[in-house]
């Protein structure tokens, strides 16, 4: 049997149509199983990230602030954090727009900006830095550095009433506060 043009014609583009078919499905495929292992990838960072804060956090705190505070088992920044915001990263006071885990205003974004310009640092900070935990710390440090707050009590008040807490009564509350998560 003899195929005429038109049929020959037909099936080759019914094939190609196959053909397209197939490799339209074989590219949904391979592009949903990208899509699948960037998210995980993107999840995998997104631990790392934190486990990197968490890392951050435990060292600064052992090679920053252990000789600040004797015999303790809570160190005075974990306490601050709890004070200030329980731990949360994300904690957000409207009224005050306190942000992150040390509840950082924008008036103490701007004072530290202040010091660092004069210290001629090229370290700068944003508003939005005080949703990140490793910036936050690195703000309170530059802070308390530069006001020479030495022991727990004046870290706390200060950090709590600006450089002149330790005068101001309303922070000896907050100090009470803090003073509770260190084992004193």
């Amino acid at each position: 049997m003899v195929k005429s043009n038109s049929d020959q014609i037909y099936f080759t583009a019914a094939a190609i149509a196959l053909l397209i078919i197939a490799l339209v499905f074989v590219v949904n495929r391979a592009s949903d199983k990208v899509d699948q292992l960037q998210q995980e990838i993107d999840t995998q960072n997104q631990i790392l990230d934190s486990l990197n804060l968490k890392i951050d956090t435990l060292l600064w705190e052992k090679e920053i602030w252990d000789h600040n505070i004797e015999n303790n088992t809570t160190h005075l920044l974990s306490a601050i954090m709890f004070v200030e915001s329980s731990y949360n990263d994300s904690a957000y006071v409207a009224s005050e727009d306190a942000v992150g885990c040390l509840q950082i205003r924008k008036c103490m974004v701007k004072d530290v900006n202040r010091i660092l310009r004069r210290q001629k640092s090229p370290l700068s900070f944003t508003y939005d830095d005080r949703w990140s935990r490793a910036k936050s710390i690195k703000m309170f440090d530059v802070y308390c550095k530069h006001y020479g707050l030495i022991t727990a009590e004046e870290i706390a008040r200060c950090w709590n009433g600006g450089p002149s807490g330790m005068k101001n009564k309303m922070t000896a509350g907050y100090w009470e506060k803090v003073k509770n998560q260190l084992d004193i």
